[in-house]
């Protein structure tokens, strides 16, 4: 019992030890590109599939969290409850690789040279990831791709175009997540369990977020950002919420 505990905290204090050393510079990067984004009325759209739809949910909208950043995020290709039958995970994992279903997404919105996109994929690979990277290329918008970069490396492309989001981002930002995901090996159990992206995930996502609040407050436009009762009470807290969704509406409007 000790052993796979032990095993699951080693492999998770890597990858953020990792991170610390190693993606500091291109978290800058990006946290410098999403603070002027904001500052200038724009949006960082973000996109990820299956689970790497947790990804863009850590990022708004949550408790210390801000308008800024806008999720997209399709059910049909994250909706993982039912797992067989209908809106099962055989047809989210075939929908996932359907080239041209992005270009299709992002027709409902309208995008400004202010703008900015943040992808998510562990493998770099799937075909609606591409697409939507291919898709910001065409409009001119810096990508941001959070990856593992073994996990992509080590992988075939199944894009038509022969590329992976490694090919196509501006800045990559690596998880540092081992090949597989998983981490934990059993004696007698054949595979690896303890997946660990979304480990990484929220790590990096979590130290754009604070980065990006800091040069947006030290440039004089503190973000609104969304706040528990437990610390401002709970009509402050409510009232909040109300001007922080009213400003990512105003936002998102402007792109639509």
């Amino acid at each position: 019992m000790e052993k796979v505990y032990n095993d699951y905290f080693k492999a998770g204090e890597k990858i953020i030890r990792d991170i610390h050393d190693t993606q500091i510079e291109n978290i800058e990067k990006a946290s410098q590109l999403f603070a002027r984004n904001i500052a200038s009325n724009g949006l960082v759209h973000m996109y990820g599939s299956g689970h790497s739809r947790m990804a863009v949910e850590e990022v708004f909208p949550r408790y210390g969290s801000y308008p800024g950043f806008h999720p997209i995020v399709e059910l049909s290709m994250t909706f993982h409850n039912q797992v067989v039958g209908a809106n099962g995970q055989r047809q989210a994992m075939f929908i996932e690789n359907i080239e041209g279903l992005a270009n299709r997404i992002l027709r409902n919105f309208v995008f400004k040279p202010e703008d900015s996109f943040l992808l998510f994929s562990t493998s770099g690979t799937g075909n609606v990831v591409i697409d939507m990277a291919l898709e910001a290329r065409e409009r001119g918008l810096p990508i941001v791709a959070i990856t593992g970069v073994e996990n992509s490396t080590k992988s075939a492309a199944k894009h038509s175009s022969g590329k992976k989001l490694l090919d196509l981002a501006d800045i990559i930002i690596d998880t540092c997540v081992p090949p597989g995901d998983a981490a934990v090996h059993i004696d007698a159990l054949k595979y690896p369990v303890g997946p660990t992206s979304t480990i990484a995930n929220t790590y990096i996502v979590n130290l754009i977020k604070v980065r990006t609040a800091e040069l947006l407050t030290q440039a004089g436009q503190p973000p609104l950002v969304l706040t528990s009762a437990h610390f401002i009470g709970k009509e402050a807290s409510e009232q909040i919420f109300e001007e922080t969704y009213d400003d990512y509406r105003r936002r998102v409007w402007r792109n639509q």
